[in-house]
């Protein structure tokens, strides 16, 4: 099929404003140094494979069974409560980070009854990483599991429930195996998102070398100090990232 000259123009425009900043990045990339460099990052390189395991663990955890509820539930507020669900998606990552102190700080409405009964603080700690990097993770896997539930045989969950089936017994055996590719899918993304988050992390976790400070906050840093270095690091992540996504797309695809 012929694609329209003028589509086709804008389409290259477009493509060539997305490329051209990677290109650029591959350029400035002083590839004999990338090795010692992500040796010198091997803290942040440490916390954001510990931060986004963990998040991600946690976002399949509540992701998977909130795309469920959203694919299957009937109820009023499922509109609305979709729509809070993927809010952290547009949210400026910043705006994150600030919702998370005003609920989580030590001072925050639910932060205040974990300090005080069980002596947990999450902002500027390890597991405050974890959780800002969670918040933006689940809304993806959540996504993505609602659309692979909703493309699932009902026809055969209603013969395994006439067999005698249970509901867990249709969910695991019937409906899980049928919506694992985009479960798949769901967890590489979220996964992605996880290892690329900043604004949430440094506002609610803070930059902590060692305990908080992720990849990306590390580039940051590096930007300011040895932009090298961060031309580097930021080639190892759009490296990760491309590698997520093609994995993601082939889950998907099957």
């Amino acid at each position: 099929m012929s694609i329209p000259r003028r589509l086709g123009i804008l389409a290259t425009v477009g493509i060539a404003g997305l490329v051209v900043p990677v290109v650029g990045l591959i350029v400035r990339t002083s590839w004999g140094r990338v090795l010692s460099d992500i040796g010198d990052a091997s803290s942040a390189v440490r916390v954001s494979l510990v931060v986004s395991v963990i998040a991600v663990t946690l976002a399949v955890l509540t992701g998977v069974p909130i795309g469920w509820v959203l694919a299957r539930g009937r109820f009023r507020g499922r509109t609305v409560l979709r729509a809070a669900v993927l809010l952290p998606i547009v949210l400026p990552p910043v705006v994150s980070g600030v919702a998370l102190l005003a609920a989580l700080g030590r001072n925050g409405s639910f932060g205040r009854w974990l300090d005080g009964a069980f002596s947990i603080g999450l902002p500027f700690t390890t597991a405050g990483a974890v959780v800002a990097a969670a918040f933006v993770a689940i809304p993806f896997v959540a996504l993505v599991a609602e659309a692979g539930f909703r493309g699932v045989d009902a026809e055969l969950e209603g013969v395994a429930a006439t067999l005698g089936a249970g509901p867990w017994r249709r969910f695991r055996r019937i409906v899980l195996p049928q919506a694992a590719p985009a479960l798949a899918a769901g967890i590489v993304l979220g996964w992605a998102r996880a290892v690329g988050e900043f604004g949430a992390t440094i506002t609610f976790a803070g930059n902590l070398p060692g305990r908080t400070q992720t990849l990306p906050l590390a580039i940051f840093f590096e930007l300011e100090q040895d932009p090298a270095a961060a031309f580097s690091l930021s080639f190892v992540l759009v490296v990760i990232s491309l590698g997520m996504l093609l994995a993601a797309r082939r889950a998907w695809m099957r």
